[in-house]
């Protein structure tokens, strides 16, 4: 008899780990070994336990987001499939997912017939897109960006604070959260951040963590 597909859900919402460990769980060839409530937990875990597959929400405050912990799991365990579950029909974040290693990208309003498909698909190291993801991807194809991508963009040097602010924030932590580990005000750490925004000429905080990943910050 083949072992079953081992999994880890990782979800800010109680009801929801509830919900699909209970779904999941019906399953013959799967079993929830363990859930999480953030990305660092749901890190901590798959490295404990090594799971087939981690089915990984993308907000998840005040811990932890899905893609920061993302990036960390698949440097430290590669063979780990993440199956990313989410609200957001985003191809910003769906594209900085699959760049930091996800298999899989599935909205929560599929079927529960579809995510059981798509475990079983990313299990056997394969890629599932949900078929809004897919569209989504069939877009930027036909309608590429001109705009020149942030690395070619001379960027102003960050101070040593603002070094130490920007992988907090990638990380997904609050701005009371840097301020209580910096022993800072929080308006002091939100005028951090938008130094660092206005002299990294970003936008959003998914451009700031891709700019993290890119430069190191999450290496540690």
């Amino acid at each position: 008899m083949n072992s079953k597909i081992k999994i880890i859900i990782a979800d800010d919402h109680a009801i929801i780990r509830a919900g699909l460990s209970m779904l999941i769980n019906e399953e013959e060839d799967m079993e929830v070994i363990a859930t999480a409530s953030d990305g660092k937990e749901a890190f901590e875990r798959a490295l404990e336990l090594k799971p087939d597959v981690v089915i990984m929400d993308l907000n998840m405050p005040p811990g932890e987001d899905g893609l920061s912990a993302t990036v960390r799991l698949k440097k430290a365990a590669p063979h780990v499939e993440i199956l990313v579950l989410t609200m957001n029909e985003d191809q910003e974040y769906l594209f900085r997912f699959l760049e930091a290693g996800a298999s899989g990208y599935i909205l929560k309003n599929s079927q529960e017939a579809e995510l059981i498909g798509a475990i079983r698909i990313v299990s056997n190291r394969e890629a599932y897109l949900s078929p809004q993801a897919a569209k989504m991807i069939i877009q930027k194809f036909m309608h590429p960006s001109t705009a020149l991508p942030k690395d070619t963009v001379l960027m102003k040097e960050l101070s040593i604070r603002e070094n130490e602010v920007v992988p907090l924030i990638a990380k997904g932590f609050s701005n009371k959260e840097i301020a209580d580990l910096l022993y800072v005000s929080i308006k002091t750490v939100e005028a951090h951040k938008s130094k660092i925004m206005e002299k990294l000429q970003l936008r959003t905080r998914a451009e700031l963590v891709s700019y993290a990943i890119k430069n190191g910050y999450l290496d540690s």
